[in-house]
């Protein structure tokens, strides 16, 4: 299992459901934690709902500090594109993805954005499943 750390600056939204997908479709594969570099604290109603409409429960989620996380070196660490934000984690490799962030959004536009990061998801599966 590959040990996958998705980061965004609140840890609302985007790493939340970053972590949902890969939970979903990489069960076999991803061992999925998230966090922010300024958590909120709360994950976004809007998260929620929009994970409830494709059947994910995410209310048992919360949002979590740096210091939240187990303190080990990750085999990937995934930027949700919060540029400078984005603190520095023990990692074998780092992406960035450059979603951008929906809490603004309205429903339709943040449904774009959890497609977005669903097939973002996928590929990185596809790519450990592959290795």
């Amino acid at each position: 299992m590959k040990k996958v750390l998705f980061v965004c600056i609140e840890n609302s939204c985007r790493s939340q459901i970053a972590e949902a997908f890969a939970r979903i479709h990489g069960a076999d594969v991803i061992e999925p934690y998230s966090c922010g570099s300024r958590p909120s604290g709360t994950v976004n109603p809007k998260a929620l709902t929009s994970m409830r409409e494709i059947g994910y429960d995410m209310s048992t989620h919360t949002s979590k500090s740096l210091s939240s996380i187990p303190d080990i070196e990750y085999d990937y660490v995934i930027t949700m594109g919060c540029g400078d934000e984005c603190p520095f984690v023990k990692a074998s490799q780092r992406e960035d993805w450059g979603i951008p962030d929906p809490k603004d959004l309205d429903e339709k536009g943040f449904r774009t954005v959890r497609e977005m990061i669903e097939n973002k998801v996928k590929q990185l599966v596809g790519i450990l499943k592959q290795a």
